[in-house]
């Protein structure tokens, strides 16, 4: 399994933040090739689904996932709860888990957090390149998380 974490602080309310971070749709603009599309009624919450398929023609893959922990963060004050959720990915591709959690900050910021646990297939990439991958990752998500702390930011800045 390959792991990684990425963090950033973010200049935008934790609420502000989270509910940036769980319209998953919204994730295809900070994801290079990647479109997002929700498959139960209800995005939020323990049990929504959804599918984020990466990659261009004949390369594309599918990536679904199942939320399995849904905290939003308990306000924007610092000491508040931060909010975090968790996801199952069940892909013929990649395995594993991925987590974020968004922790209120002085200020009226926060820190976003994202952890990914993640196995490719086949799972001897992993196995053998597991240093490799993770190190991928963190790059690939470290450009996604400035992504998403932009869009997130232009959440709470007039234009």
């Amino acid at each position: 399994m390959a792991r990684f974490t990425v963090a950033r602080d973010v200049r935008a309310p934790a609420t502000t933040a989270w509910a940036v971070l769980v319209d998953w749709p919204r994730h295809g603009d900070w994801v290079p090739l990647t479109s997002v599309r929700v498959l139960t009624p209800h995005p939020g919450g323990v049990g929504a689904r959804f599918v984020a398929r990466t990659g261009a023609g004949p390369l594309a893959f599918d990536d679904p996932m199942t939320v399995v922990a849904w905290q939003p963060p308990a306000g924007n004050d610092p000491g508040a709860a931060p909010g975090h959720c968790e996801v199952e990915k069940s892909g013929r591709v990649v395995h594993g888990r991925a987590r974020f959690t968004v922790t209120p900050l002085p200020g009226g910021h926060c820190r976003v957090a994202w952890i990914e646990d993640v196995t490719v297939v086949p799972h001897r990439i992993t196995r053998h390149a597991g240093p490799v991958v993770a190190l991928a990752g963190r790059a690939a998500f470290g450009a996604t998380i400035r992504a998403f702390a932009r869009d997130a930011e232009r959440a709470v800045t007039p234009r």
